[in-house]
């Protein structure tokens, strides 16, 4: 999925998410709308979709990350989580059943319900308790959507989020949870935040042994392309990262003979397409050096096609494995597309 934070993603038109990448997701973030434009707004708009002129599916993150983002400026209790805003400065409090509210106001598809993101490293006791409150979170988060109805005459699905940092026990503990709830999709939190990928692999495998397989894996925030087969390999079936975006809008490539760093001098003369094999029009018809002097120049067209590029690459990719799970070819490919796509050229 996409990342949209503020009900966009940065410099890619909807047309372009639809034609160039095929996006059937994107992912808009709770604390950042509730903050501006505000859900007041959004509500008076008919919901997100029409708010931003979207008519394919939303996931809302619960903002629970951007509240572990902001540590200097916020303070848990079992009521929830009260934070200042990054903009103005102004106090808010974030409860599972706020959160659940201002969800509903938004109108996203997939909803999230309210988690603590536990700091990578914390000790066990630490982690024990973070995870504790995000169950009795969930049950509020539950309680709240069961007694409220969605606004804009379409279903919304809730996720829980299994948390439990980087402790075995913690994670079945947390899985277990979360499974027995009921929801029709599940989540795994609190990865990908400083541990390593072995470590983050591990805890992949350790819940997917509990979280039931015919219901949606998500794993948030993650990653590299190579991060994200390595997902599949091991059941995630959703997965979301600022990492095409951003590191697009740096001059990061990522491309299926490897990495690209486009601002450098050896791409100056090369003239051949971005990726001739990519079924983007955009990044069969630009050239890398045309690229290069546009991201060398700071315009921000360089920063529009590089991320269209690597939004339309990690699609391309997601799309073929499924392809060769339902033709039984996945993990011959998988482990020769890791080792060229990592590579750096």
């Amino acid at each position: 999925m996409p990342v949209g934070t503020a009900a966009n993603v940065k410099g890619v038109f909807h047309r372009d998410l639809k034609q160039e990448i095929d996006a059937p997701v994107i992912l808009a973030n709770t604390y950042h709308l509730y903050l501006r434009p505000g859900t007041e707004i959004i509500r008076q708009a008919g919901g997100v979709h029409r708010f931003m002129a979207w008519d394919r599916a939303v996931l809302t993150d619960s903002g629970g990350y951007q509240v572990f983002s902001l540590a200097a400026n916020r303070k848990l209790t079992e009521e929830g989580a009260i934070f200042r805003s990054h903009i103005d400065g102004s106090k808010h409090l974030f409860s599972p059943e706020s959160v659940i509210d201002v969800q509903r106001q938004i109108g996203a598809d997939i909803i999230m319900a309210f988690d603590e993101c536990a700091p990578y490293p914390c000790d066990h006791r630490y982690a024990l308790k973070s995870m504790e409150m995000t169950h009795r979170w969930l049950d509020r988060c539950v309680a709240r959507m069961a007694s409220t109805e969605p606004l804009y005459g379409h279903v919304q699905l809730l996720f829980p989020i299994v948390q439990g940092a980087v402790y075995g026990d913690l994670r079945k503990i947390s899985a277990e949870k979360c499974a027995s709830s009921g929801m029709p999709g599940n989540a795994i939190g609190g990865l990908s935040v400083g541990e390593p990928a072995e470590v983050m692999y591990e805890m992949i495998e350790v819940v997917n042994e509990i979280l039931p397989a015919d219901k949606p894996r998500y794993l948030m925030g993650v990653g590299t392309p190579a991060n994200i087969l390595e997902g599949i390999a091991r059941g995630i079936d959703m997965f979301d990262c600022v990492m095409p975006t951003r590191n697009g809008r740096n001059g990061m490539l990522f491309t299926r003979d490897g990495i690209v760093n486009i601002r450098n001098r050896k791409w100056a003369t090369d003239f051949s397409p971005i990726d001739a094999g990519s079924h983007s029009e955009i990044s069969r018809t630009y050239t890398r050096a045309y690229l290069r002097h546009l991201v060398i120049s700071g315009e921000m067209l360089g920063a529009q096609i590089a991320t269209i590029h690597n939004l339309a690459f990690y699609l391309s990719l997601v799309r073929e494995a499924r392809e060769r799970i339902l033709d039984g070819t996945f993990g011959s490919w998988k482990e020769e597309t890791v080792r060229k796509i990592s590579v750096r050229v």
